[in-house]
């Protein structure tokens, strides 16, 4: 006999479900009888869990603005190289490819925030919690003298997420020259003569590892 989910887990599987929805159907055309299909339950079970059918929306985003910010500080959280610090931030920081769930979903925020007041302040709070996460870098590395920078960290720290941002859409809208790899590389260079060190995903100090 199945198990009977908590309320917990199946609030859970209806974020996951909404977050499909909403990639499918978008968010302006996504209706609760769209996440019912997906969770393969009535509207009425989706209602009891969310009576709030925008409560869900936004949940189902925010598990995406997630990723984006609390999910790379922990990967982060135990470098210590600033140098290899920026780049692993640099790197997932960019779609895994133009089918990428969470970018997709962030698309979509985007296009409706100047018409949505919660989904624009849910964009600016992660932008600015970015821009921070990138200044502590940035200041980390200028303090222990293995980044001369360019410019203020502030300035340098809202370009990198507004690339980032710009590199993220060309991905998911399939440029034919302009992937992950590729994008990471672009967002790099730009590190690079900003911090005056050769950022490289080899080693900390700019040079490839030697073969084992």
């Amino acid at each position: 006999m199945t198990p009977r989910k908590s309320r917990t887990d199946r609030r859970l599987d209806l974020i996951e479900a909404a977050r499909r929805a909403v990639i499918r159907h978008g968010i302006e055309g996504v209706h609760l009888n769209h996440v019912a299909e997906e969770a393969g339950l009535t509207s009425g079970a989706v209602l009891y869990h969310y009576p709030d059918f925008g409560e869900l929306l936004v949940e189902a985003h925010h598990v995406s603005t997630e990723r984006f910010y609390e999910q790379r500080l922990r990967q982060i959280a135990k470098i210590t190289d600033p140098r290899e610090k920026l780049v692993v931030t640099i790197r997932s920081g960019l779609p895994t490819g133009p089918l990428d769930p969470d970018v997709r979903l962030l698309n979509e925020l985007g296009g409706s925030a100047g018409r949505n007041r919660i989904y624009g302040l849910l964009l600016t709070t992660l932008y600015d919690r970015q821009v921070t996460m990138y200044q502590s870098i940035l200041d980390t590395g200028a303090a222990l003298g293995v980044f001369t920078l360019a410019d203020e960290t502030l300035v340098i720290a809202r370009n990198l997420v507004a690339l980032e941002d710009a590199y993220g859409y060309r991905i998911t809208a399939r440029h034919p020259i302009i992937g992950p790899e590729e994008a990471a590389e672009l967002i790099l260079g730009y590190a690079r003569a900003m911090t005056g060190c050769p950022l490289t995903s080899g080693g900390a100090d700019g040079r490839s590892e030697p073969p084992a």
